[in-house]
């Protein structure tokens, strides 16, 4: 590490009154003070000289002859204005010949001392500590420093002077040192530009924190990491660390070290390269607050922190998330305004965390949240997010209680809350929505649109199944039809036919009845059932229909006997006399069964 550029003696001071102003009808003069670089400039009527002068003599015996003498008349003009500007310069640098080491304290408030110059503000701090520091500790109230008073105090330390300049007990360094050691709560408040009237830019002063020795909580903010010292000299004891405004990098912050050694190890960690310094980790550190920094990555100096609940990395310029799988105790995480466009696969870099603030970023898609079951609490705000497809994603998940979607393009869309509550299911009243407890009208609508959704997806997947239906009967057409070995195909078709209905039908009780009826009504009579059955009969029926004429039988044909068996051949041996039944029936069938069959038979003599 660079040694410290802290000075070695307080360079000479020097006082000089280099102009006046008139102020309604009394003049004022401008003193310019230098101690070594610094520079301040103070404004003080001759009113103010006159006082500090009575208590330098009550005081300091100094020669009441030294400061000029009061004008009554032309006290505001220009020839005596200049003439006593020259006297007061010479009266001040009297002065601080008179007091080269101690300056009295009327003396070192008259000139700023106290704000500006080293010995004068840690005086000033030691009789602040002194009437009020045993308070302030009882208190535990948080105690602010700014980065001059702790350039004052380390520079104070490092000098071989008396810790008491001026004589007086109040102002001795050793106030401070007691209430540092002692003290739990310090917040350090740097400025981006000078400091009062003054050239100091406090962002150049280092400034030692070694001398803390029980901080439980410390935040800095305007203040340059390079300025930060003894940090790291609170592992063991820091419970909160909140930096702002300070830093490019983490590593600059949690490894200081890292700036000296250049391979470096976590403190237990198992390392297979030789390395030149093992790193203690921060024992006691639970929250990380690096907000409003200028950080891009997250290096792997969170090594250094396993037992980081609360992390807080919003307004930096982060655009990918690394690094937090060594992070096991992640409770609260805040990535907010920084440059993320994607986020994939955020559960195995930030386990089972409860709140994740994604404000403020480019992010279009959630896919990489689908898996973060113990979200309680997610802020999607500010994003780029404009499809509710999107919402999906964390629609699953089944903690979640509070989901900030606003200032997002899907806001625009009709109905957009109960749209996005019906993502959640029967989930949906327990979600509260931007910061607005979800409604019963909400949750009636958000009911309808779930019947929607579930009618829809039952047709779907009918449309589908008709779908597939469709294509096998399509598949199954375009095959060739399997032959049955069974029932091989016979060439005469009255075979077929007979033997078709011989096994379908049982011999039926037979009435005979004389009739009118043609031949062809003998034809259309036959069963439905059976048709439906055997198929070859219907085949059977229509041949029969085809029969030429020069089969038909006569007219003048003998009449049958009165019991006719429709089972007997309808052909006689003899060829000139043929007899031919027509048969009719009325039927109540069953599967083919009939319940009773009427026979008409019309005899026909050749």
């Amino acid at each position: 590490m660079e040694s410290s550029p802290f000075p070695e003696e307080v360079s000479e001071r020097k006082v000089c009154v280099v102009g006046s102003e008139l102020v309604e009808n009394y003049t004022v003069y401008i003193i310019e003070v230098t101690d070594g670089e610094h520079r301040w400039t103070v404004k003080h009527r001759y009113s103010d000289f006159h006082d500090l002068h009575e208590k330098l003599t009550a005081e300091k015996k100094v020669d009441r002859r030294l400061l000029p003498p009061k004008k009554m008349l032309g006290k505001n003009s220009k020839s005596l204005v200049e003439r006593r500007q020259k006297e007061l310069e010479l009266y001040l640098q009297t002065l601080l010949l008179q007091f080269p080491q101690a300056t009295p304290s009327p003396l070192a408030c008259f000139l700023h001392f106290h704000l500006y110059e080293i010995n004068g503000i840690t005086a000033a701090l030691a009789e602040e500590l002194f009437h009020k520091g045993e308070q302030l500790l009882q208190a535990g109230e948080v105690f602010s420093l700014h980065p001059l008073q702790l350039y004052s105090v380390s520079q104070q330390l490092r000098l071989a002077k008396p810790t008491c300049c001026n004589g007086d007990a109040k102002t001795d360094l050793g106030h401070i040192l007691d209430f540092t050691c002692r003290l739990r709560y310090l917040k350090i408040s740097g400025t981006t530009g000078p400091v009062g009237t003054s050239n100091i830019q406090e962002s150049s002063l280092p400034f030692d924190l070694s001398v803390f020795k029980s901080l439980l909580q410390i935040e800095i903010s305007e203040c340059s990491s390079q300025q930060i010292q003894g940090l790291s000299s609170l592992r063991s004891s820091l419970a909160t660390l909140s930096i702002h405004h300070s830093t490019e990098t983490m590593m600059s912050i949690l490894v200081p070290e890292a700036s000296e050694f250049s391979q470096w190890e976590v403190e237990g960690a198992e390392s297979g390269c030789a390395v030149t310094a093992v790193i203690p980790v921060w024992r006691n550190l639970t929250t990380l607050d690096m907000s409003r920094n200028c950080i891009s990555t997250i290096d792997s100096s969170v090594k250094l922190i396993p037992k980081v609940e609360f992390l807080d990395l919003s307004h930096n310029q982060l655009s990918s998330v690394e690094n937090l799988q060594h992070l096991y105790n992640l409770v609260h995480v805040d990535l907010s305004y920084n440059n993320l466009r994607v986020l994939e696969a955020a559960h195995t870099r930030l386990g089972n965390i409860k709140t994740l603030s994604l404000a403020g970023n480019q992010l279009d898609q959630l896919t990489g949240l689908t898996k973060l079951y113990s979200l309680v609490n997610l802020d999607l705000s500010h994003n780029q997010l404009a499809q509710l497809e999107e919402i999906r994603n964390i629609g699953s998940l089944p903690c979640l209680e509070k989901l900030n979607l606003s200032n997002n393009p899907m806001c625009i869309i009709p109905d957009y809350r109960t749209k996005v509550l019906a993502q959640f299911g029967d989930r949906a009243a327990e979600v509260c929505l931007d910061g607005k407890v979800t409604t019963e009208k909400e949750l009636d609508t958000v009911e309808v649109l779930k019947a929607i959704q579930k009618a829809k997806e039952v047709k779907d997947r009918m449309s589908s199944g008709d779908k597939k239906i469709s294509e096998e009967t399509r598949l199954s057409a375009a095959a060739p039809p399997p032959l049955s070995s069974s029932s091989p195909p016979t060439s005469s078709s009255s075979i077929t036919s007979s033997s078709c209905c011989s096994s379908a039908v049982a011999p039926p009780a037979v009435s005979s009845s004389t009739s009118s009826s043609s031949s062809s009504s003998s034809s259309s009579s036959s069963c439905p059932a059976q048709q439906a059955a055997c198929p070859s009969q219907e085949v059977t029926s229509r041949e029969e229909a085809a029969v030429p004429p020069s089969v038909l039988p006569p007219v003048d044909a003998a009449p049958p006997p009165a019991s006719f068996n429709t089972n007997t051949h309808l052909l006689s041996a003899d060829t000139t006399q043929v007899q031919q039944p027509a048969v009719s029936l009325s039927e109540h069938t069953y599967c083919g069964a009939p319940t009773s069959i009427t026979t008409t038979v019309t005899t026909t003599t050749v």
